[in-house]
């Protein structure tokens, strides 16, 4: 609103203040003890008497928050499909070490979050410190536990948060509200997040959420309809058939949500005939269970719903709209004529009711159906649920990146790849998933199952199969040969698939964060002329040096020779982005470096033991690389 006054400097700087630091500013002041703390500031203790969310522990969740780390994330070709082009990622890892890894890479592109954690249910078992006071160190040590197959041991990463806690709210604050803040950082400015909760700590979500992402930014809390049925539950006053999705955005000002208000004028009107401009709307909706009207299933201009559905319209009022010419078939689909005249501005696309999107029943059988196993995972989501939400967020379906870091069975994976399929989308998935344990008693285990990160990997591989046969069935249809298009042209369709990383320790020593002592003085100065540790591998350390310069996991990767006379893997590099950044981990010498300098890379990384007693070698690659403008680093 313009008023005539000039610029109030103080509002000003607290809305920057509160774009960078939402969690600081609390009714329209600053909190300046959660300020100090957010910069990094200890002991802090904070004052109870205003309004703001505290619990025990809250200033150790900003230290975790605040603690870097030296992980990497270690390829696993062998357990991928496709990996040489796949775009879609799995990792398996504590989340809040995977968060961390990613925020240089990843900061502001991700367009979607969906996660189900945890809803502290009092039988909960996830990560959280014992003792508020442990140490970096003995944090690592305890989650680096593992067993002789090189398993996490459950007994040592996670610990059950009890109703009989002192503190069973507030380790769950303490586990979320850290992982929620490095998952805004990494959306995008239009970016939408979904968290999957239930009456236990719906209550203390909204309040976390609230100061993560800013009041002002919350857009929607979905109710979801988790069963068919009416269950007895022994002790329970209310048969609890619901759950929430709590929906927040980044930035409201920029964000749009498919389920928010449309204005008529940006509504596009592409077709037009004697009474005007208009859209064709489809006109049928499930007929279900409770919602199931026989009355609405009459004939449409000789059309009946397809499949169970029924017509939206009363029988009388589409028989007067078919008399006035307002229905339209296509691919027999009836569709409404629906002018711009008569669009109300007011139209809202759909209702917070997330009534008929599948049930817990529904998810178990599909899994069942996939997998071969019946019960091989508690309460697992439908896959149309998590479809719906992606669709209440995009604008674009292409290149957007859907974010799930508490993956679980990998049901979001499914949703992205059927959503897919059925738009001929484009999006992409990041699932992280803990390799916890099964329980040795369980029908996962029992079916070879060792984790449930293995569960969601193998359910990601036989769905991509599974859309690969149905496409190879269509297309023998048509009579076309496989990964043909209609011309007969070769089509993209056999390079689905996914990458799969797990999160590991660094390749280098120099960022293991080893500090020098006494005894280990022998191996630090062996630091400084081999910085590379003991049985790494090129290709994991060529996607640490990718992850930490910057770069995505999916990005193209090259391995590529200076000429026909040298080997791969002697005097090779690898060229990533078609030779935007070049690694060289081999062997350095003239004509190779002659070789990247004519790529024109915008960045070269390479070793510094490459040019161990050759330090002309040395000094003409850093004045060359100067020369052609090349950001040139030595490990």
């Amino acid at each position: 609103m313009m008023t005539g006054e000039s610029l109030n400097i103080q509002l000003t700087q607290l809305e920057k203040l509160k774009q960078l630091f939402p969690e600081t500013v609390t009714e329209g002041k600053i909190d300046w003890e959660k300020l100090q703390v957010s910069l990094g500031k200890e002991n802090i203790e904070f004052n109870n008497e205003r309004y703001v969310l505290n619990w025990a522990g809250k200033t150790e969740a900003f230290k975790v928050l605040q603690q870097s780390t030296t992980a990497t994330l270690k390829p696993v070709p062998g357990e991928s499909i496709n990996f040489d082009t796949a775009e879609n990622v799995f990792i398996e890892g504590e989340n809040l070490e995977v968060l961390k890894v990613l925020q240089k890479s990843y900061y502001g592109k991700i367009k979607v979050v969906i996660i189900d954690p945890p809803y502290n249910t009092g039988n909960d078992s996830f990560i959280y410190p014992d003792s508020f006071k442990e140490s970096r160190a003995e944090y690592e040590k305890r989650i680096g536990d593992k067993d002789e197959d090189g398993y996490l041991m459950k007994e040592s990463f996670f610990r059950k948060n009890s109703r009989d806690s002192g503190h069973y709210h507030s380790n769950w604050l303490s586990m979320m509200y850290p992982r929620l803040f490095l998952a805004k950082n990494l959306m995008r400015d239009d970016g939408v997040i979904f968290v999957h909760i239930d009456d236990n700590e719906v209550h203390n979500l909204r309040l976390i959420m609230n100061e993560i992402f800013g009041e002002e930014n919350f857009v929607a809390s979905f109710l979801w309809k988790k069963k068919g049925t009416t269950t007895n539950v022994e002790g329970a006053k209310v048969s609890s058939l619901t759950e929430y999705v709590l929906c927040y955005c980044k930035v409201e000002s920029i964000y749009s949500l498919n389920y928010r208000v449309v204005s008529k004028e940006s509504r596009n009107y592409e077709f037009k005939d004697t009474e005007g401009n208009y859209r064709k709307a489809v006109i049928e909706k499930k007929n279900t269970g409770s919602y199931e009207r026989k009355s609405m299933q009459f004939e449409i201009l000789g059309n009946k719903p397809r499949n169970g559905k029924r017509w939206q319209l009363g029988e009388k009022t589409a028989k007067e709209l078919e008399a006035k010419n307002r229905f339209v078939i296509e691919d027999g689909v009836v569709k409404l004529k629906i002018y711009d005249f008569e669009d109300k501005d007011t139209t809202s696309a759909n209702p917070n009711l997330l009534f008929e999107h599948g049930s817990t029943d529904s998810a178990s059988k599909d899994l069942e159906r996939l997998l071969g196993i019946k019960d091989i995972f508690d309460n697992p989501k439908p896959y149309e649920l998590i479809r719906q939400l992606i669709k209440y967020s995009e604008t674009s379906i292409t290149n957007d990146i859907i974010l799930d870091f508490f993956g679980g069975s990998g049901t979001t994976a499914q949703a992205v790849i059927e959503l897919n399929k059925e738009d001929v989308g484009n999006r992409k998935f990041i699932l992280v998933q803990l390799p916890e344990l099964c329980d040795d008693s369980s029908e996962a285990y029992k079916a070879g199952y060792k984790t449930i990160a293995d569960i969601s990997k193998e359910r990601i591989r036989r769905v991509i199969s599974k859309i690969e046969i149905e496409k190879l069935e269509a297309e023998k249809k048509k009579g076309l040969f496989a990964n043909q298009d209609n011309e007969g042209n070769q089509t993209n369709q056999g390079s689905d698939g996914f990458k799969v990383f797990k999160l590991a320790s660094s390749n280098f020593k120099i960022w293991l964060g080893n500090e020098i002592t006494e005894e280990n003085l022998e191996q630090q100065l062996e630091i400084f002329t081999d910085p590379v540790r003991e049985g790494s591998e090129n290709e994991n350390m060529l996607y640490e040096l990718m992850i930490k310069a910057g770069y995505l996991l999916t990005d193209k990767v090259e391995h590529l020779t200076p000429g026909p006379s040298s080997e791969k893997g002697e005097g090779s590099f690898y060229s990533v982005n078609d030779g935007e950044l070049i690694v060289v981990l081999d062997e350095m010498n003239q004509q190779l470096i002659d070789t990247i300098l004519a790529a024109k890379p915008k960045k070269v990384i390479t070793l510094d033991k490459l040019f161990t007693g050759n330090d002309q070698l040395k000094t003409n690659a850093v004045l060359q690389m100067r020369d052609g403008e090349v950001d040139f680093k030595t490990m």
